[in-house]
């Protein structure tokens, strides 16, 4: 972890997806069924997710991120030679109940002990973040869910971290802000954000604009970092 404590912030927000949710969760769940190509469905899935909102977001053609996430499924299959549709069905419904990271509650819990206001931020559309909080039991501990449907861009566009400041009525310099992806940290820190990067696996940092202001390598190290 970065020694540096962050400067004072008022509100934690949290990306969803690989920050408070494992994307690998649904995969891993039909591992019996997929057998050897787990792991390269888990890569080419997520991959082809990220990619097709990035570039729908180029092209202006938005479309929410649970059909996103269905056609980066259907390339995975094709890519990986499956053809099984009630295993798609499974995996698609699985999305909708990831397992939350278990660094996660206890992290959130603390914050809002501590009365820190604590938000998720998403590419995720409402139905599947709502799904995901509920499963995960974490609705208490979030005083917001947003998600970017309401502008129909994705991240790292701008205009997705303004709604943080739109919720709270806060400057961007207020904002902790924390994820696991490092093309979102980059997007949120030029933003503004005070950035937080998980990186639970030791990678190297992004070569783009924006850097973190701390790293960690588990959410048990956040609220330390924050004072709290």
């Amino acid at each position: 972890m970065t020694a540096t404590p962050l400067p004072a912030t008022t509100v934690c927000v949290f990306d969803a997806y690989g920050t408070l949710f494992d994307v690998a969760a649904a995969p891993r769940r039909w591992g019996n069924l997929l057998g050897d190509k787990a792991t390269a469905l888990a890569e080419a899935w997520r991959r082809k997710q990220l990619e097709y909102t990035w570039l729908r977001s180029l092209m202006g053609r938005y479309e929410d991120f649970w059909h996103v996430t269905g056609a980066a499924l259907d390339h995975a299959f094709a890519t990986l030679g499956l053809k099984d549709p009630a295993l798609r069905a499974r995996l698609m419904a699985s999305y909708l109940e990831l397992d939350a990271f278990p660094d996660a509650r206890a992290a959130l819990t603390r914050l809002k002990d501590a009365g820190r206001r604590t938000a998720i931020l998403s590419n995720g559309a409402p139905s599947m973040l709502a799904s995901l909080v509920s499963a995960a039991g974490i609705t208490r501990l979030l005083d917001a869910v947003l998600s970017v449907d309401r502008l129909a861009v994705y991240k790292p566009h701008p205009s997705v971290y303004a709604l943080v400041g739109e919720r709270f009525a806060c400057t961007p310099a207020d904002v902790c802000f924390v994820s696991a992806n490092g093309w979102d940290v980059a997007g949120a820190n030029t933003f503004g954000f005070q950035t937080v990067w998980i990186n639970r696996t030791d990678q190297p940092c992004e070569g783009l604009p924006g850097r973190p202001v701390a790293t960690i390598a588990s959410l048990d190290d956040l609220p330390a970092l924050l004072g709290v």
